[in-house]
């Protein structure tokens, strides 16, 4: 149970979302982990995982339910195994109030911090190339919402898709490979087969390098190196957890590239000097985004939550990176700020959610000091 309460006490700590509107619950499937089974301290079901169509009826029963007891209630999926993950996402979105948070906000943040990148490059987004080192639902689920953001843009689907190159640990995806998920055949290319890095760098030319691949240091000094050969400001994301799964460090990365790196990290590296100059690298983590994201549907119930407000909460989040620290290499607000930078962000989200008729509450004067309202602030009553 750590994790469903340790993410509900993010939702109070980072967004104020008051705790008697929370509920932790972990659904125990097995585990295919036979020494677990073994263990005597083990606390789950000592048996192997049920069939997909036994786990589909399960989790269906449990939505139902759901629906029933809690109907206004916003199912916050997590830690689901890749496909498991990507599918019921897929499967609930438009029947329910939920959100995926490894698909949906580890593609928010990410986003946000690219936003923030490409400000400081003063580039659109619809110019950038991404490579992904990492197909699985992270990566889909950042693709996917980058495609999304780049149509809003102007692109169509193919353009924005063609702009995405994903690479998983059986290589390149691309037209050949018959192992590939549906989600994963809509980004292959019609390339040769490659396992390497380096080699498709050079090929595709991107301009953003994304890793969420749990590869630690997969981003080495050549590739890193060929990134700023070929990009004046590249945009290098290490997103893999825990740190020794990172693809590189803060430090290699603005070492690597001569300081022009654009750094965003899944766990925050400290401030790195280089020739005289300081750089302070982002952590893209999800507590800027699912918190505030909760507080605003917490106030405004829509019936679904849509990429559209995940989008607007990524927009949200980069807006809050002021010039002056943009000027800095920042790409993220500071983390001694999230409660103030979550109800920024929920404000915003409310106000989209409103003025897209998808609220089932009425509409407030003034919608910041309505959600201020509502927040949870800790301590005793005389």
């Amino acid at each position: 149970m750590g994790i469903p309460i340790g993410k509900l006490n993010l939702y109070t700590a980072c967004g104020a979302v008051p705790p008697k509107v929370l509920l932790p619950i972990q659904l125990d499937i097995g585990t295919t982990n036979s020494a677990l089974r073994a263990d005597p301290l083990y606390l789950g079901l000592r048996r192997e995982p049920p069939s997909q169509d036994v786990l589909d009826e399960f989790v269906e029963e449990f939505v139902q339910a759901v629906q029933t007891v809690f109907p206004r209630c916003c199912l916050h999926f997590e830690d689901w195994k890749g496909t498991d993950a990507i599918r019921y996402l897929e499967k609930y979105f438009p029947r329910v109030r939920c959100y995926n948070d490894d698909i949906q906000g580890t593609a928010a943040v990410t986003l946000a911090g690219l936003i923030t990148a490409l400000r400081i490059k003063n580039e659109p987004l619809t110019k950038q190339r991404v490579l992904f080192l990492g197909a699985g639902s992270s990566g889909l689920g950042i693709a996917t919402m980058l495609v999304t953001a780049m149509q809003k843009e102007g692109l169509s689907e193919a353009d924005a898709v063609s702009r995405m190159t994903l690479m998983d640990v059986d290589g390149l995806l691309e037209t050949s490979r018959t192992d590939l998920s549906p989600q994963q055949a809509r980004f292959a290319k019609h390339m040769p087969p490659s396992s390497d890095l380096l080699a498709t760098i050079k090929a595709v030319k991107p301009t953003v390098l994304i890793g969420v691949s749990t590869c630690g240091g997969a981003f080495t000094q050549a590739v890193v190196e060929e990134m700023a050969a070929l990009n004046e400001r590249p945009v290098i994301f290490a997103l893999s957890l825990p740190a020794k799964n990172a693809e590189c460090t803060a430090e290699q990365a603005y070492s690597w590239s001569d300081g022009r790196a654009l750094f965003a990290a899944g766990l925050q590296y400290p401030e790195v000097t280089l020739n005289e100059k300081t750089f302070y690298p982002g952590q893209a983590n999800n507590f800027y985004i699912f918190p505030a994201l909760g507080l605003a549907v917490y106030a405004t119930c829509p019936d679904l939550i849509t990429d559209d407000m995940v989008i607007k909460a990524a927009k949200a989040l980069a807006d809050q990176v002021d010039p002056a620290a943009q000027e800095r290499g920042r790409l993220f607000p500071p983390q001694s700020e999230i409660l103030e930078v979550s109800i920024t962000s929920a404000t915003r989200i409310a106000e989209f959610i409103f003025d897209q008729g998808a609220a089932t509450v009425e509409r407030p004067q003034d919608i910041r000091e309505w959600i201020e309202s509502l927040i949870y602030t800790p301590g005793y009553k005389d």
